[in-house]
């Protein structure tokens, strides 16, 4: 293992921020900056293919850095993820892959690589610990993007090994908040149930329809807190071993929506459209291992991070 390879680190260290202009990424370069650091580098998709290796080396190049923090992922809910597995795994396990080998060739001090919760087994025992994490095989609607994502891990694992690069690996569990992705072609359930339940209270619907059952369970992790966990590890950790990053609290996707509904004013019922999937059955981690190694817990309880979610997306549509 390496110890304390960064025991301090300079603010004025270069920091390369992939998908940094993105939902999670956005809050990162936030508490970056929040935290004093002032060399901050967001490639843009549009002019820096991270897909290709030509973009990701014009990238390290241009940007020198010596950490890089791999946010860049295609990434959505359960209907885009079964309309495109082939581009959500090839797009995602390219990204990975080039980033963590150009990082390697442009010797940088440390790779925060973020990984997923979809790489988990589809059966995995509540709560999810992160020894469980090779014990089967993804819920299927998103296997191939968990899949790409876990490629990661043994991709820093083995160049942690073979040239000594320190690469970490976290796994957020389902986030929300601010800036999420609210477009009904892509979005999670969460971002789904509130715009379509603010849509039926502005349009005076008595109801409106929710995928699958509700009887699926999820745990959700305000992207604030995500993001401080984040660079937490970046600044405290730096050790092989997957960290899970959560709220260790489960609630059904049914429990969600009768709690969006209270915070939205909406008065109307909720149809549940078995026909549609419910995704993995159930999801929670086990979240002990990032309090012990980098002293993080999630400090923003769910109500309150969906009426901040659900004000912001009011305002900012």
């Amino acid at each position: 293992m390496i110890k304390n390879k960064n025991p301090v680190l300079d603010r004025q260290t270069r920091i390369l921020v992939t998908g940094g202009s993105g939902f999670l990424g956005r809050h990162v370069v936030n508490e970056l900056v929040g935290r004093g650091y002032s060399d901050i580098s967001v490639p843009r998709s549009r002019d820096f293919d991270l897909r290709k290796t030509e973009g990701a080396e014009r990238a390290y190049r241009e940007f020198r850095p010596q950490i890089v923090i791999h946010l860049a992922a295609v990434a959505g809910g359960i209907g885009i993820n079964r309309a495109n597995p082939a581009t959500f795994y090839y797009d995602n396990l390219m990204m990975g892959s080039i980033a963590l080998e150009q990082a390697r060739q442009a010797a940088v001090r440390k790779f925060v690589a973020i990984g997923t919760i979809c790489s988990y087994p589809k059966y995995t025992p509540v709560p999810f610990r992160e020894e469980d994490l090779w014990k089967g095989y993804p819920e299927e609607t998103n296997a191939p993007y968990g899949l790409a994502k876990k490629m990661l891990l043994v991709q820093g694992q083995a160049y942690r090994e073979q040239y000594g690069l320190n690469t970490i690996y976290l796994m957020p569990t389902n986030l929300y908040g601010p800036h999420d992705d609210f477009d009904p072609e892509s979005s999670h359930a969460h971002a789904a149930l509130i715009r379509k339940c603010i849509e039926a209270k502005e349009q005076g619907d008595d109801h409106f329809m929710a995928w699958g059952t509700g009887r699926a369970t999820r745990e959700y992790l305000y992207v604030a807190d995500a993001a401080r966990g984040i660079i937490d590890a970046m600044e405290r950790y730096d050790d092989p071993e997957p960290v899970n990053l959560g709220t260790g609290e489960e609630i059904s996707i049914r429990e969600l929506a009768d709690l969006i509904t209270v915070l939205v004013g909406f008065e109307g019922s909720i149809r549940w459209d078995p026909a549609k999937p419910d995704g993995q059955p159930r999801r929670c981690l086990d979240t002990s291992r990032a309090r012990e190694l980098f002293n993080w817990t999630a400090s923003t309880p769910l109500k309150d991070g969906l009426r901040k979610t659900v004000n912001w997306y009011q305002s900012a549509r």
